[in-house]
């Protein structure tokens, strides 16, 4: 079994997800108390609940991922998961400049592989995919 993941995205969205808290924790702690005393409950829940939904949208994309055995392949995007068998899958698309290459199953169905970078070594990834068709 082999999986995937991509690089630099992840470190991308975990570091954004550090950054946001830190951020958010030094904004709370640094605003002089008088100020503070002005924010009500639902203006502190609603920026907190945003800075919650924006980590919430990192960590679907930092968590992508491809997992290839001999069976089927797995994709995770985001909180989507797709699971084919090798039968179901026609072939794969990576076009020249394309950020990750797309699964084609037979029913027409397209699914991005976000696990699989263009940056990474993707020529060859695509190349172990393909000979796995059947």
């Amino acid at each position: 079994m082999t999986t995937h993941r991509p690089g630099g995205t992840r470190y991308v969205a975990y570091g954004g997800c550090v950054a946001l808290v830190a951020m958010s924790v030094a904004i709370t702690v640094g605003l002089p108390a008088e100020i503070r005393a002005q924010v009500s409950l639902s203006q502190a829940l609603t920026l907190y609940g945003c800075v919650a939904a924006m980590m919430l949208i990192l960590h679907g994309i930092g968590r992508s991922y491809v997992r290839v055995d001999d069976r089927e392949i797995e994709v995770v995007n985001g909180f989507r998961r797709h699971v084919l068998t090798w039968d179901q899958v026609l072939g794969f698309s990576f076009n020249e400049g394309a950020p990750w290459p797309t699964l084609v199953t037979k029913d027409d169905e397209r699914v991005m592989l976000f696990g699989i970078q263009g940056s990474d070594d993707t020529r060859k990834i695509v190349e172990d995919l393909v000979r796995r068709i059947p």
